[in-house]
């Protein structure tokens, strides 16, 4: 099953994937320059940087060809070579490099590159809920190969932010606050949505995007038996019996299963992962303690990026010096 994408793909998105070597297993562009926020005209997204993240199976090579076809594009890492970057890639952060502030025809762009085995790695499991928490939003697909496993990962995630919103809210609630809860997840750890005009993009993003969010989630929702889907009136009903929302914790991905249990087991304890599932799905407070798992998994992945970071400009400045 593919994901659905919007009806055609612009010229403008085809000549950019063509200024990279080919071999992409998957490419999508995002964000505010993509897909119009509440409050946000046409000639503002124009404005906006163009995010794009292409999934390559072979980093190494792909790194390889770019700097001969694309070597202005790199930082400082390029007189590293390809080695270094595709090190720097697989072993720090979320297993994403990013090439920023890319003139391009009159427009700036950004694009990550990860590893095709990494990204599924975090479509099944949320391993850093990096690029599986930005594939939970509406993306514009642009390339999508025959990778049988990767298009089974790319619905398997989307099943994931479902069942972990299914948790998080009451037994009757609207597509709005459902769309709503699957976009936060991966803004739970950031400080930023706590504060500040930030506070309001996750509602943003969903207003304006609902017919995007209803096209992608559409099936899931019509043929998952944990819920109601009473879509001409755009209300859901879930199961919040202790025996669902076991069904729903053990559906979950490994590594939120895993921040769950730590947060729940004392430590010496090491209790069996489905002992403490059950507990936790009898547990009044089971939505909260599912949140602030996502939490914790979102926090560890920005101190990975945060780390990497630094190492990158440690490097930097042993470079310019």
């Amino acid at each position: 099953m593919n994901l659905p994408t919007l009806p055609t793909t612009s010229v403008f998105y085809r000549r950019v994937l063509s200024q990279f070597p080919q071999d992409i297993s998957l490419a999508f562009t995002y964000g505010s320059a993509v897909f119009r926020q509440s409050g946000t005209t046409q000639g503002q997204m124009g404005n906006n940087m163009l995010d794009f993240v292409l999934a390559v199976d072979d980093p190494h090579t792909w790194h390889t060809l770019n700097l001969k076809q694309n070597r202005q594009h790199y930082s400082f890492v390029r007189f590293m070579g390809p080695s270094l970057i595709s090190r720097i890639q697989n072993s720090h952060g979320a297993e994403v490099y990013y090439n920023t502030l890319v003139p391009y025809d009159g427009r700036m762009i950004k694009y990550g590159v990860i590893s095709t085995a990494a990204l599924i790695e975090d479509l099944l499991h949320w391993k850093t809920l990096y690029v599986a928490g930005r594939l939970h939003k509406p993306v514009k697909i642009l390339i999508q190969n025959e990778n049988t496993k990767l298009q089974a990962a790319l619905v398997s995630n989307l099943k994931s932010a479902v069942t972990a919103a299914f948790l998080m809210l009451p037994e009757s609630f609207s597509e709005e606050d459902l769309f709503v809860q699957i976009t936060g997840l991966s803004y739970s750890g950031d400080f930023r949505m706590l504060i500040g005009e930030d506070k309001s993009k996750v509602l943003n993003i969903v207003k304006a995007g609902m017919p995007h969010f209803q096209k992608l989630y559409g099936s899931i929702l019509q043929e998952c038996p944990q819920v109601v889907y009473k879509q001409a009136q755009g209300r859901l009903e879930v199961d919040k019996s202790p025996e669902g929302q076991f069904t729903q914790l053990m559906a979950l991905p490994r590594t939120l299963q895993q921040k769950i249990t730590e947060l729940v087991d004392p430590p010496g304890k090491n209790r069996d992962v489905e002992d403490i599932l059950l507990q936790v799905a009898q547990d009044p407070d089971c939505g909260m303690v599912v949140q602030q798992g996502v939490i914790k998994s979102t926090v560890y992945s920005l101190k990975k990026l945060q780390k990497m970071w630094k190492g990158l400009l440690r490097k930097q400045n042993t470079f310019d010096a």
